[in-house]
């Protein structure tokens, strides 16, 4: 199986047909080449594949404003779009690889090599790799790629013993049989669970989450309206909006992880495990969390009960003060396992709101996805700004000292949420019969509460909605408004005034650099009686 021809042999000139085995060949190899980086990420860290760690690197350097097309065009599956572009890309470029690879055999192998290399050097560079083991699913694959495109390629520079042909079903067995095998081996490591994972949600399964000591009040009767088409007062967990950069959901130890707090204005730095911050008194809130990247009506929102411990009393323990008592410290920079880094107005934190770490969600611990063991939520503030899920340390800076991974990138550094309103029912475009159609939505302002939702319809006069009852001023509110239908096209429109009396402005503006603003707005067809 020497790809080298030798002075008796006659050159085998490529046809069609060996090109197109040539292109094959390339996206065998590469495909190779990710399953078995795919199977050695699982025994170092699924973070440490090829794929996710080029794919992190990328929506690193992704501009702010092509993020924001990806949210709205693509929600929470904007993340598994990129994979699949990254997969794309590379099958284009394997492609090409293998087209060169018949002229040119060690130097097609080698572009498959270089390609590991890249992988390898976005793996250890990433800021949540603390291992040059990160680098190793890389380099393993790209060294199986290599070796198996220059045996493939061989196959067809190669003439079969007695002909002058190439030996193609020779090429097809071993594509055939090596894709195969690197399947079957991925696909028995993913269903045996990779160690660190599994390791993880063994820890999750055993944790028992303690009783608050100040639990949350009831929600008052009323709070929820009974409106088909409105959603749930409080979010499922299986249904909370999910918007973070991680193309895959960090799995942390339970008891393996540690809190750590320093900075300017701590006294004297604090370590906590899991255990020692769960001892801590803890409370039960009912919180609306907002995403910045949610538009005008948008449904990047949910309310939730989350458990915790008040961050406050936490922070005074270490010796902080907020820069309204003198403290040095304006801001409190949250960093998560996965190196994301969000920036807190130190003063909201510390201004008396329910500001927690918290570790439990609608009665369970986290989900993975939404930030076990520990996160951040602070009402009043959007989460890009406040909820840092998978949190690992806080440290006490300035805003003038440090920026937060999404300040370089266009967006505001304090963000607080702005007054929003939206309808949930009738839905865009609906068609519904003449007589009484119930209009109903929700309107929140985190930390001021709503106090007054008005509905329009067409250039109509703004009529008062009922409200449901307040749970408290940092989570949503429900409303509805019983609708005389009239057979034809209608536009209904809704807006809300907070409890400072300030209301939402007509002007509708983009999500950047502090998030949307605006009324908003169905069209819906009336049919005749």
């Amino acid at each position: 199986m020497n790809a080298t021809r030798t002075a008796s042999e006659p050159r085998l000139e490529p046809t069609r047909t060996d090109r197109l085995l040539a292109a094959l060949g390339g996206v065998v190899s590469a495909y190779v080449s990710l399953a078995v980086a795919d199977l050695a990420s699982f025994w170092v860290r699924p973070e440490a594949g090829p794929v996710v760690a080029v794919g992190g690197t990328v929506v690193d350097r992704t501009p702010a404003a092509l993020k924001e097309w990806a949210i709205r065009s693509f929600g929470e599956n904007d993340k598994t779009v990129l994979q699949l572009g990254i997969l794309l890309l590379l099958t284009v470029l394997a492609l090409g690889v293998g087209l060169l690879a018949l002229g040119h055999p060690l130097l097609g192998s080698a572009a498959v090599a270089a390609f590991g290399v890249l992988g390898a050097v976005a793996a250890v560079t990433r800021p949540d790799s603390d291992s040059a083991l990160d680098a190793v699913p890389s380099l393993v694959g790209a060294a199986a790629g290599a070796l198996l495109l220059y045996v493939l390629i061989s196959r067809l520079l190669t003439p079969r013993p007695g002909t002058a042909n190439p030996d193609r079903r020779g090429f097809l067995i071993v594509a055939a049989s090596t894709g195969l095998a690197a399947t079957a081996a991925a696909a028995i490591a993913r269903a045996a669970g990779s160690p660190v994972q599994e390791n993880a949600a063994s820890s999750r399964a055993a944790l028992v989450l303690p009783r608050p000591d100040s639990p949350a009040p009831g929600v008052p009767v009323g709070a929820r309206l009974d409106v088909p088409g409105l959603g749930p007062f409080v979010t499922p967990n299986r249904d909370f909006y999910r918007v973070d950069t991680a193309l895959v959901v960090p799995k942390v130890n339970a008891d393996d992880w540690r809190l750590r707090i320093h900075g300017s204005g701590v006294r004297e730095e604090r370590t906590l495990t899991l255990r020692q911050l769960m001892a801590r008194p803890t409370v039960e809130r009912d919180i609306t969390l907002c995403c910045v990247s949610n538009e005008v009506g948008g449904t990047l929102v949910g309310n939730a009960r989350w458990l915790g411990v008040p961050l406050a009393p936490l922070l005074r323990e270490a010796g902080v003060r907020p820069p309204s008592e003198g403290g040095p410290a304006d801001q409190l920079v949250a960093r998560s396992v996965d190196g994301m880094t969000i920036g807190t107005p130190v003063e909201a934190v510390m201004d008396g709101r329910d500001a927690l770490l918290a570790f439990g969600m609608n009665g369970e611990p986290l989900p993975f996805t939404h930030g076990f063991p520990v996160r951040m939520v602070v009402p009043g503030l959007y989460g890009y700004v406040s909820a840092c899920k998978w949190i690992e340390s806080i440290e006490l800076t300035t805003f003038d000292a440090y920026d937060a991974y999404w300040v370089p990138r266009g967006w505001a550094a304090q963000a607080p949420v702005k007054t929003q309103s939206r309808i949930d029912t009738p839905r865009p475009s609906a068609r519904t019969a003449a007589g009484t159609v119930m209009v109903a939505g929700v309107a929140w302002a985190q930390h001021r509460g709503i106090r007054r939702v008005e509905v329009r319809i067409d250039d109509g006069p703004w009529q008062d909605a009922r409200l449901a009852a307040q749970d408290t001023t940092d989570t949503w509110r429900q409303w509805v408004h019983p609708w005389a239908a009239t057979p034809g096209h209608h536009t209904l429109t809704v807006r809300a005034t907070d409890g400072t009396g300030t209301t939402q402005p007509e002007h509708r503006t983009g999500t950047m650099p502090d998030g949307a603003q605006g009324w908003h707005s169905v069209e819906v067809t009336v049919k005749g009686g």
